[in-house]
Order: C-alpha cells, then sequence, then structure tokens
C-alpha cells in the first residue's frame, strides 16, 4: 500500500518524490540490435522480430483498406459515439491553437513575420496490447491533421492474430490516418526513423511507449530524427485540503496506478482527516480492480503526504513537476498562481484526470519524470515548424544598415558589414 510520509523536511523531498528507476539493464545493447538490423534488412527485420515479441507471422505488414473500413463493425454505437465525442471536443480545443501571427514592422521600412508550416511527414506510435490506446490515436492525429502534415503514419503491435485493434483503427480512420501498419516495440520505431519497403521514414516521432520504446525514441534522435518529448511512466499529483471526497481522490490516484506496475502517484494534503479516509478508499476501491495486481505494484512506488500549509505543497508540487496535476482546494487561484511546474492541472472535485485522458480536449501526451520543468504536453505546435521572414525596403535599410556595419565591424565579420554596405553604396 502507498507509504505516508507527516511533515517532512524539505531537504528529504528529492530522495522522497524519486520516481521509481527503470531496469535499464541490457537496453540500450537490445534497442541498437534491432535498428540495425530494421537499417539493413528492412521488412523481413520487421517480421522477425514481430514473430518473435508479438508471436505472429505476418503476412503483410500494412493494414488494409478492408480491415480499417470493416473495424466499425466490431465496435458497439456506444463506444463509436463515444469516440465521436471525443473527437469533437479535442478538435475544438486544438482548432483554438492554430492561430495566425500579424506581421510586424520593426522600424520604417523593415517587416517581420512568422508563419507555422506543418511538419511532413509524422509517425504516430500507438501502444496496444493489454491497453489499446486507441485514444492515443485522436491526441495525436487530430492536431497532425490541424496542423496539414502531409503524411500522418500510424503504426501500432497487431495480436496473436495479426490484427490491430479495431478501436485504434475506427479511430484512425475517424481522423483521416490511411497509411496504418502492424508494428509495435522497438522495430516500430526504428522502421519510422529508416524507412522500409512497406513504411516511409518519419522527420519526428510521436506517442507513448514501455521502457523499450522510450529507449528507442531517443535513439531515433541520434538518426537526425526528432521526438514528441522525453518520456516515462505515467503518473499523477493530487493536492487536496477539507473540501475534497476522499472517495474520488482515491479513485483518481487508482485511475493513474493502473497504468503500470512502474506508474508512480504522489497525494499531498493538510488535512489529517482527509488522509486517513482516502487511505481507507483506496484499500476498499483497489480490491474489485481488474487492475489490482498492477495498481499495487505502483502503490509500492507511491506516496501520500501530510504537510503543514498550501504553500508546502505548492514547493513540492513544483519540485516534483508532475505529469498530472490534480488540485482541490478553497484556495484554488494560490495554486493557479505559484504552480509553475506540471504538465497538465484538473481542478475541482468533478475534474478526474480521466477526462483530459479521454475526452474534455486537452491532449493527455504529457512530459513525465520531472520533465514539466521544461517541456510542454503535445500541442498544434508541435507538428509544426516556424518559418521566419523579413522583407525590407531601400529605405528600410538606409534605417538599420549602419547598425548592422558597426554591429559586423564589431564582430570582424568584414563580409556581413559588405553585404549591406555594397547595397547602400550602389543606392
Amino acid at each position: 500500500m502507498i507509504e505516508v510520509v507527516k511533515f517532512p523536511e524539505e531537504e528529504s523531498w528529492a530522495e522522497l518524490l524519486k520516481r521509481p528507476a527503470l531496469d535499464a539493464k541490457n537496453l540500450d545493447s537490445i534497442v541498437q540490435e534491432v535498428f540495425d538490423a530494421v537499417e539493413a534488412q528492412g521488412d523481413e527485420a520487421l517480421k522477425a522480430y514481430t514473430n518473435k515479441f508479438d508471436k505472429v507471422d505476418l503476412d503483410s505488414i500494412a493494414v488494409s483498406e478492408s480491415e480499417l473500413n470493416e473495424a466499425a463493425d466490431s465496435l458497439s454505437d456506444e463506444l463509436k459515439a463515444a469516440i465521436q465525442l471525443a473527437a469533437r471536443n479535442i478538435e475544438s480545443f486544438h482548432k483554438s491553437q492554430n492561430i495566425e501571427e500579424d506581421r510586424v514592422e520593426t522600424m520604417k521600412g523593415v517587416s517581420c513575420w512568422r508563419k507555422s508550416v506543418g511538419i511532413e511527414n509524422v509517425g504516430l506510435y500507438i501502444p496496444g496490447g493489454t491497453a489499446p490506446l486507441f485514444s492515443t490515436v485522436l491526441m495525436l492525429g487530430i492536431p497532425a491533421k490541424i496542423a496539414a502534415c502531409k503524411n500522418v503514419i500510424l503504426c501500432a503491435p497487431p495480436d496473436q492474430n495479426g490484427k490491430v485493434n479495431p478501436a485504434i483503427l475506427y479511430a484512425a480512420k475517424l481522423v483521416g490516418i490511411s497509411q496504418v501498419f502492424k508494428v509495435g516495440g522497438i522495430q516500430a520505431i526504428a522502421a519510422l526513423t529508416f524507412g522500409t519497403k512497406s513504411i516511409p521514414s518519419v522527420n519526428k516521432i510521436f506517442g507513448p511507449g514501455n521502457q523499450y520504446v522510450t529507449s528507442a525514441k531517443q535513439f531515433a534522435q541520434k538518426y537526425g530524427v526528432a521526438i514528441d518529448m522525453p518520456a516515462g511512466p505515467s503518473e499523477v499529483l493530487v493536492f487536496a485540503d477539507d473540501s475534497a471526497d476522499s472517495d474520488f481522490i482515491a479513485a483518481d490516484l487508482l485511475a493513474q496506478a493502473e497504468h503500470g506496475a512502474d506508474s508512480q502517484v504522489i497525494f499531498i494534503t493538510t488535512s489529517l482527516e482527509l488522509l486517513e479516509k482516502t487511505i481507507i478508499s483506496l484499500g476498499y476501491q483497489l480490491s474489485s480492480l481488474v487492475r489490482k495486481v498492477t495498481c499495487m505494484a505502483a502503490l509500492s512506488n507511491s506516496k501520500a503526504f501530510l504537510v503543514g500549509e498550501e504553500r508546502t505543497a505548492i514547493k513540492m508540487v513544483n519540485e516534483y513537476a508532475p505529469e498530472h496535476l490534480i488540485v482541490v482546494s478553497e484556495q484554488e487561484e494560490l495554486f493557479l498562481d505559484e504552480v509553475v511546474n506540471a504538465g497538465s492541472v484538473f481542478l475541482g472535485n468533478y475534474t478526474p484526470e480521466s477526462a483530459g485522458d479521454y475526452a474534455s480536449g486537452t491532449n493527455h501526451t504529457l512530459p513525465t519524470n520531472g520533465y514539466a520543468k521544461s517541456y510542454s504536453g503535445v500541442s498544434v505546435d508541435s507538428f509544426v515548424k516556424k518559418i521566419t521572414y523579413q522583407k525590407i525596403s531601400k529605405i528600410g535599410l538606409e534605417n538599420i544598415g549602419p547598425a548592422i556595419e558597426i554591429m559586423a565591424e564589431a564582430e570582424c565579420l568584414d563580409a556581413h558589414k559588405n553585404a549591406v554596405t555594397i547595397r547602400l553604396e550602389k543606392g
């Protein structure tokens, strides 16, 4: 069960807030082996590793058009309606990020502006297995389409029948992704990095995954392919005071714990009574969960803290920099003003983190492992490049030119100076 720590001294926070350490033994050598094989052997290596890791022989790596079209038949009307609702909300929120910037005349005759251009080729990795994340198809596919990326490639591992989960395929078709491939794990990331006969190479890779996928994405960067962000096991930090409901808090902690045995949940409160009630509720709710064993493993990595005041809690939040932050407090505004390190924030008793995972509209692809101190979650901006432009008239160069000449000369860059001087002298 979760460890309880009361009134911890600040000098102990770094140790107390450590994430679970992943066993990365031999990980790099495994990833390098797969990358080398995929680079050299292409589709044949993909099929061999799919057989080795997913226990299935594939005739074709690509998902056919008929498989995409037939996926809807395998889903209930209720699930399809829920996916459609989520897609509408995600699209509404992300469309608001598509802002055209104004041209700026920095001085007379000197105009500067910036334009967003979609990254041409992007790869989306969608985990399958016991928790097929079809919601991630929406979270990545919708902003990619809004950003006008030309080619969106989706990879997801097949089941033992050689099929990709139908909900993943339905979501892909719904958002307009037609290039879908039955490849998972390290080999999928390698294929997106190098390209094979079946799978095109991409410029940037998005999506969550286990430690093997995470390591593979970091390897991809060595070959000039960008990634969305560093990632690790999912996590949540909940702060709550006496205004919170202990059953709600326990449910939120368990919702995050069921992601994986290496997930972590942190609970901070100023109320001893709420802490005690939440611990009781955790045990009661845990007993009925399908993924009880996974939750118990995650809870063994987790902690609950009793602190004296909200500002102490805020300092702990900023130190931990959680992927997800839930705040249930009568001093909500204080958290809004002073929390600076968090991936996504959920406010009030009736805002479960599950809402952001699925259907409120915000993106659930977020920085973990403390990277919220320096990274944002995925947005439309993640799928675009920002190109700057400038245009200078003759009068503009006469206004700005002398300053450029003086600065270039001071840096001993005569050719830079001459590029201006020759224009000014010719008039």
